[in-house]
């Protein structure tokens, strides 16, 4: 549940991967995501 938790969004961020719960493509918000 963390950033280093790989099957959560934070854990995606940190790692710089994507996945069903961290989408692809941006909706709104920071303009981290591509």
């Amino acid at each position: 549940m963390g950033k280093g938790d790989k099957r959560s969004r934070r854990g995606k961020i940190n790692r710089g991967t994507y996945g069903n719960r961290r989408p692809h493509h941006r909706r709104k918000g920071s303009g981290k995501e591509q």
